[in-house]
């Protein structure tokens, strides 16, 4: 299973989960997806080193295998096991296109961070 954390303080991060979940309504029921809000259980991945700050920072998941995903490469699971979207997997997380992902990817996680920091979100 695919456990995805994320920050549901974050509006934007919020909301782009709540589609997700809505696309993945049968892998939730399924048990190949659950998602989680790390603010409930801010420990929940230090014992990889993931503090409650780098969560909120950028997404986190486990995957069936309990290797910890940052960032880019959730995106890049959660694309792959959506309805529709596997393509989208394919073009960002392929490797000639995977580190320009990761790049963008983190530097609108950085600004989106200091955005929600700004607006005394946490």
């Amino acid at each position: 299973m695919l456990t995805v954390w994320y920050n549901t303080r974050c509006p934007v991060c919020d909301a782009g989960i709540v589609r997700q979940k809505r696309r993945l309504i049968e892998a939730v029921k399924a048990g190949r997806i659950e998602f989680r809000d790390i603010n409930l259980e801010p420990a929940a991945l230090s014992g990889f080193g993931a503090s409650l700050e780098d969560i909120r920072r950028r997404l986190h998941a486990t995957d069936a295998d309990g290797r910890l995903l940052v960032g880019a490469d959730v995106a890049i699971a959660v694309w792959q096991v959506t309805p529709g979207e596997g393509w989208l997997a394919g073009l960002f997380g392929n490797r000639l296109t995977l580190p320009l992902t990761r790049f963008a990817y983190d530097r609108f996680a950085d600004l989106l961070y200091a955005w929600n920091q700004r607006n005394g979100r946490w």
